[in-house]
């Protein structure tokens, strides 16, 4: 029997097995999808009149801690190659290391910046060494889903848009020899800045022909009219939206101070100087990735506190526990009220999101990056509490002693209550009048809350639900009320025709 002969670029056209092919391509990223939905969502993009699948591979959940490998559950990328396969699809790989992605870091685990010396994205030793590590792990559970041993993988891209960033000559032909070396035989491919068709997701994939929640848009009828007319026979029905509702709205009954909770949080760490999140020794010394740091210390005199540029991103800042200011790339001085007694100055920092892109790539610590001032005085003696909020640590807050609602609240809190499901169903999370912070919902980070907007909801997927009581836990930074509410249909606000802006006319 002859072997199957790949995806080629060496004529005019494409050809699969010798015979000319068509790349119909759009982007759905199993790491932004629930996994129960997977299927859906692949049988929208069949169904828009697609025929080939390209997902990337984010290197930071897979790897979220050094030599700390995920791939089960919502991070199973072989079950998900093998359910492409399944509905006819043909997938083109996307695997970095590098993934720009609208993602975290462009998907390099925030561990890297560890290193003083790093050079993302490039041959110095210390990404080369991490790369290979992964890539150990990585190519060999997917070189066995290539379409030359009967898998769905016709082609694999090698980085990702390098040529916009290149500073490194040899480090293309690297990351090739790393795909190579480990098994990788299919047509191997770059992409830059012709990126292909984005077709839903999380965040990231704006304008996307499917919304977060699995919804049709305007522009995913319009491309199926269109890709219609260039496929060889009919293309299938689209499946039925999933069913939504709006729960009844949902009181808190139960909230716990941040202060009272510090003794549930991973990491302690007393030093002369701040720490960055990344060097913290959290996470087996892996540093923390995500969340919030409060750095505390103590003062004895007021003045001007100066954080000379040093907090990536925001903090608010505490004198004894009461809320004095706000610190940020925009306002980097707060007044602290003069007093002769001691007293505890506390930053409470979130990291706000590291950049996905770019040459900043290498600066993307997070928390206190160095020195903040008091009257031009270094403070020094820095206690510092990882709150990175992972399920463990919402999972241990249980275990401690909550307060009735009805008394005043000492913030930034944690909220609690529970909502009662008989049939779960996704809906859409609000928060009308509450300030700022994180949403969890039976142990997992929903997302951020803000009302500043313009984001007005978040989507809660069914699958996230059980039968019976879920918990819904609010983080809240500055004000809550005591009801947590419900929609069915998302709110985008205002509207705004693009095609009639001044930068849609000078593109």
């Amino acid at each position: 029997m002859s072997e199957r002969q790949g995806l080629r670029a060496d004529s005019t056209h494409f050809t699969l097995d010798g015979a000319p092919f068509r790349i119909l391509g759009g982007s759905i990223h199993y790491f932004r999808v629930p996994r129960a939905y997977w299927r859906d969502r692949l049988l929208k993009l069949k169904a828009c009149g697609l025929n080939t699948l390209t997902t990337y591979v984010p290197w930071n959940l897979h790897e979220p801690e050094r030599g700390v490998y995920l791939f089960q559950e919502e991070l199973d990328l072989e079950a998900y190659i093998r359910l492409a396969g399944e509905l006819g699809l043909w997938v083109i790989l996307r695997p970095g290391p590098y993934i720009c992605a609208e993602w975290d870091l462009g998907g390099l685990p925030s561990w890297l910046l560890q290193d003083k010396k790093m050079k993302l994205r490039t041959t110095y030793s210390g990404f080369t060494s991490a790369v290979n590590s992964y890539f150990d792990k990585l190519i060999p559970r997917v070189t066995p889903l290539q379409y030359k041993n009967g898998g769905p993988i016709i082609a694999v891209q090698v980085e990702n848009e390098y040529g916009s960033y290149a500073k490194d000559e040899q480090y293309m032909s690297f990351i090739k020899e790393v795909l190579l070396s480990r098994g990788i035989s299919e047509l191997l491919l770059t992409s830059d800045n012709h990126d292909g068709l984005k077709c839903g997701g999380v965040d990231g994939d704006y304008d996307a022909p499917l919304t977060e929640s699995g919804d049709y848009t305007t522009k995913y009828h319009l491309l199926r009219n269109l890709l219609s007319t260039y496929s060889n026979e009919p293309i299938s029905e689209p499946p039925a939206v999933q069913s939504r509702r709006a729960y009844e709205p949902l009181a808190v009954t139960h909230y716990i101070s941040l202060w009272e909770s510090l003794h549930c949080a991973e990491t302690l760490f007393r030093a002369d100087d701040p720490v960055n999140m990344e060097s913290l020794p959290a996470n087996h010394n892996n540093g923390q990735s995500y969340g919030y740091t409060l750095y505390q210390t103590d003062i004895y005199s007021g003045g001007d506190l100066n954080s000379r540029n040093h907090v990536r991103d925001r903090a608010l800042v505490f004198i004894d526990r009461e809320l004095i200011g706000v610190l940020d790339n925009r306002t980097q001085k707060v007044k602290i009220p003069h007093s002769k007694s001691e007293r505890t100055l506390s930053l409470l920092v979130e990291n706000c999101g590291r950049v996905n892109y770019g040459p900043a790539l290498d600066n993307q610590q997070k928390g206190l990056v160095g020195d903040i001032t008091l009257d031009n005085v270094p403070l020094k003696k820095f206690t510092m509490h990882c709150l990175d909020m992972k399920t463990s640590f919402i999972n241990r807050l249980q275990s401690q002693k909550w307060t009735s609602v009805g008394t005043k609240p000492t913030y930034p809190a944690f909220f609690r209550g529970s909502l009662v499901v008989d049939q779960p169903t996704d809906t859409f999370l609000k928060l009308p009048n509450w300030s700022k912070g994180v949403v969890f919902v039976n142990g997992q980070n929903l997302g951020r809350h803000w009302s500043v907007g313009p984001q007005k909801a978040l989507y809660l997927p069914g699958p996230w639900l059980r039968s019976g009581d879920n918990e819904i836990v609010v983080f809240e930074e500055l004000k809550a009320v005591e009801t947590i509410h419900f929609a069915e249909n998302l709110e985008y606000g205002k509207t705004v025709e693009v095609s009639t802006q001044l930068f849609c006319t000078l593109i």
